[in-house]
This record gives structure tokens, sequence and C-alpha cells, in this order.
């Protein structure tokens, strides 16, 4: 679970660093946006496992 939600800091902060030229505004907006992606991945990942 812990290495959905980091992939997704990692992700959140790159796209936010990239999309905001504020480094602050980037960063806040990219951990949020990378946490949901990372918890999305998280859930998708765990539902396979469970179908299986």
């Amino acid at each position: 679970m812990g290495s959905g939600i980091a992939l997704g800091l990692v992700i959140g902060v790159v796209f936010g660093l990239f999309v905001f030229d504020n480094m602050a505004i980037g960063i806040g907006a990219g951990v949020g946006i990378g946490l949901a992606i990372g918890i999305a991945l998280t859930a998708g990942n765990g539902a396979e496992e469970k179908d299986e």
C-alpha cells in the first residue's frame, strides 16, 4: 500500500513543478494530485489481488 502512495507523491511533486512555475504551489497541488493517483493505484492493485 505504501509503495503506491509513495509513487503518487513522487509523480505529484514532479507534475506540480512542471505544471505550476511556482515551486510552493506546484508541490502543494502536485502532492495532492499525486496522493489521489497513489491511492487510486493502490486501490486498483488491491482489487486485482482480491479478484485472483
